[in-house]
């Protein structure tokens, strides 16, 4: 269960001030503004077309916004491009799985984790001394976070051949390798039966709490939301309607007209 009495008073780790987004005359994002704390984590629910994958686009810097800044440990990253995002420590994953089919899980993995090395990728192919050392250190941590999903034992296997489940968790062991501080899961439980989501919850969990992380999700399963956020956040038609933790949020009458129901 989330905790309730889970200290929110630390640092604000993300500020989303004021943020639009205007694609010619709909408004997708429309003045969104609110703050994620330090080892947070942070729902965002709402109907489809609410707009919330396109506030994580605008998060992780995917497009830039109408209007509004972001703020990330208080300096301001509103026009950062999206590796410069990334090199920051803001990492995602996306509704639409975005692997690398034809490369293995390890070289999926491998990748991500190249923004952190000083020899570079190509170097490291080419086996150049100290890429090599780099190389191999890089191998050592993809098979760990591959061990922590996993699918250490896969570690061989074409991405594309994964079944669905194994690909989230796959997508999920990428992000991690860029040493993230901020995680955006956008849709992680989608296309898993509800043991899969259980064990979803708790390993979310176990990686906030083993790599210090700040969380934000997105997530359509309303019981997966409640039982794991800490805070949450509805928007409907681009805009903030609720904004608190789960027991409140689920009472709001805004909420159960736009989202919740009876």
């Amino acid at each position: 269960m989330n905790n309730p009495d889970r200290d929110l008073t630390s640092d604000t780790t993300l500020e989303v001030r004021s943020m639009s987004r205007r694609f010619g005359g709909l408004v997708a994002v429309d003045k969104v503004s609110f703050t994620v704390q330090k080892n947070e984590i942070f729902g965002l629910i709402g109907p489809n077309g609410a707009g919330k994958t396109t506030l994580f686009n605008l998060i992780t810097g995917l497009i830039t916004p109408s209007i509004g800044k972001l703020i990330y440990k208080g300096q301001d990253i509103t026009k950062l491009r999206p590796h410069r995002i990334a090199a920051c420590g803001i990492a995602r994953t996306f509704q639409n799985i975005r692997l690398f089919g034809n490369l293995t899980a390890l070289e999926n993995v491998s990748i991500a984790h190249h923004i952190h090395t000083k020899s570079g990728i190509f170097k490291g192919i080419l086996g150049i001394s100290p890429a090599s050392i780099e190389e191999k250190l890089t191998k050592n941590l993809s098979l760990e976070l591959l061990d922590l999903v996993g699918l250490a034992d896969k570690h061989d296997r074409l991405a594309k051949n994964f079944a669905y489940g194994d690909q989230r968790r796959l997508e999920i062991a990428r992000a991690l390798a860029l040493k993230p501080q901020v995680l955006l899961l956008d849709e992680p439980a989608a296309g898993m039966n509800p043991n899969e989501k259980a064990d979803l919850s708790q390993f979310i969990r176990q990686i906030r709490d083993r790599f210090d992380l700040t969380i934000l999700l997105i997530e359509h399963n309303v019981p997966l939301v409640m039982g794991l956020c800490d805070r949450i956040a509805v928007l409907n038609f681009g805009q903030l309607i609720a904004l608190g933790q789960p027991a409140q949020v689920k009472q709001d009458p805004a909420v159960i007209e736009a989202y919740l129901g009876e």
